[in-house]
């Protein structure tokens, strides 16, 4: 049986599939959309994404599609580890501007639900990490936002030594505070 975690922040969801093992290795259920909707979450999947990251510390986001396509993301590491973020973007939500982590290890097999209306990133923590996640919105580049990494308005605490591993685009998002409103 799935594990539903409930995390800090309302409808951010850190989701443990049961393994069932034996001599040869190991199955689980990685998806299962009765145990999303038993959790609450009634989506429908459009989309696969697999990502490979060649170095520890390299860092994706914090990224976020605006409506109509905005994105919920079921996100699990396939090999390696990362510590993956969620920060609350919903005007007028009781958390706006709030974030959660979670540890994501290919050895756990830990996923975390990042529903739409949350900027989504990740650091990886072990060298040679791959991710797969499911989306349910259509990518939509014209629609694409993201965050500074580094907003001291977050403060998020991310676990790096150093300067973590950017993208061009990563290096010059904005702040929150600078956002313009956004529909969600």
């Amino acid at each position: 049986m799935t594990t539903i975690t409930p995390l800090s922040l309302a409808d951010v969801l850190l989701i443990t599939p049961k393994r069932h093992g034996d001599a040869r290795g190991w199955f689980a259920e990685t998806w299962s959309h009765k145990a999303l909707l038993a959790a609450g979450v009634d989506t429908q999947f459009v989309q696969d994404n697999q990502a490979f990251n060649a170095r520890k510390g390299t860092l994706r986001g914090l990224h976020f599609q605006k409506p109509p396509h905005a994105q919920g993301k079921l996100v699990r590491v396939l090999k390696g580890a990362i510590y993956d973020v969620a920060v609350d973007i919903r005007p007028g939500s009781p958390t706006f501007g709030q974030w959660v982590g979670a540890h994501l290890t290919a050895e756990g097999g830990e996923q975390i639900w990042v529903p739409r209306g949350f900027a989504h990133g990740y650091v990886t923590t072990a060298d040679d990490t791959e991710l797969f996640y499911k989306v349910d919105g259509d990518y939509a580049p014209q629609l694409e936002g993201g965050l500074a990494w580094d907003d001291p308005d977050l403060a998020i605490d991310w676990p790096i030594d150093g300067d973590p591993v950017l993208s061009d685009k990563d290096r010059v998002q904005p702040r929150l505070k600078d956002l313009p409103p956004i529909g969600f």
